[in-house]
């Protein structure tokens, strides 16, 4: 099994150096079960792969605030440095860690690409070791290849220790994903049972605090189905107009915990791009929403 996913990973860079178009072409085929419109895209997983082809490659701010770490410094200069999550210490290499000075909770996360992380809530229950391991494997990625999303392309691979934030509920904060357009946060994406370690469910909330019905689980949620609007979500939707006003599309992900926000990153690709578990009508929604017209064309 491991062969077979490094076969995959080593085909996947081959091809995307050889031509990212093809990498999407395949990836969305899987994905959508259809080639993209390329040339006049029209739902937002078909605009996020042209911007992958002819925005995200060249343009320095994107690529500086999809650097988890290089993004810290954007947060501050939009002047909302107090939301961003205490950084304990920074690391070239795994095996650099000084685990005996790290505090008992914490997070270890890559400054690259998604995933990879190591969540601590319990040291004396960490297999260090093991964590090594795992943070060295996706050290090695050439993510910014396995999906053609050249803004994880980062100049310098950083490994940021980050202070856990203890959740009033549960084993792991909730988090709130904004996906806004054009600086305009329209909808937010709540994750409820994330963590308690049961299967999540997602629903949408526009601004008005109205459940949105734009994925299956918002579909077949009761007719007076609602969940209790977190103290802080107001803020949380003007933090995430804050820092997207530069772009045509970003997901500004947030943690809010006893009415205290914290910054997450920001998302240029969700789910690369090929998000098979979104609605086709509500692809097409959230297609219309965002300007490709705003962008100067690179080919």
């Amino acid at each position: 099994m491991q062969k077979r996913s490094n076969l995959n990973i080593w085909f996947r860079y081959l091809l995307t150096s050889i031509s990212p178009k093809w990498t999407i072409n395949l990836l969305f085929r899987l994905c959508h079960h259809r080639k993209p419109d390329l040339d006049n895209p029209q739902t937002l997983d078909e605009k996020i792969q042209w911007m992958k082809l002819h925005y995200y490659k060249d343009n320095a701010l994107v690529k500086q605030c999809a650097d988890k770490w290089r993004v810290r410094d954007y947060v501050k200069d939009c002047g909302l440095e107090s939301i961003l999550t205490e950084v304990i210490a920074c690391y070239d290499d795994p095996k650099d860690i000084r685990w005996d000075e790290l505090p008992e909770k914490f997070v270890l996360k890559w400054n690259f690409g998604n995933g990879g992380n190591v969540v601590c809530t319990d040291k004396q229950q960490l297999d260090a070791d093991q964590a090594v391991r795992e943070l060295k494997r996706f050290q090695k990625l050439k993510f910014h290849l396995l999906a053609a999303e050249p803004q994880y392309d980062v100049a310098k691979k950083v490994l940021i220790c980050e202070k856990f934030i203890d959740p009033e509920r549960g084993s792991s904060p909730v988090d709130y994903k904004f996906y806004c357009f054009n600086g305009e946060a329209k909808y937010v994406l709540c994750c409820i049972g994330r963590q308690d370690g049961q299967k999540p469910e997602f629903y949408f909330f526009d601004r008005k605090w109205q459940l949105q019905r734009l994925n299956r689980q918002g579909i077949d949620a009761p007719e007076d189905f609602t969940i209790p609007k977190p103290d802080g979500m107001d803020a949380l939707f003007d933090y995430a107009e804050t820092l997207s006003k530069p772009f045509p599309f970003v997901r500004a992900d947030f943690y809010l915990e006893r009415g205290k926000a914290y910054f997450g990153e920001l998302t240029f690709t969700p789910s690369g791009g090929f998000d098979y578990g979104r609605l086709p009508e509500s692809d097409r929604l959230f297609g219309k929403l965002v300007r490709l017209d705003t962008i100067n064309r690179k080919s």
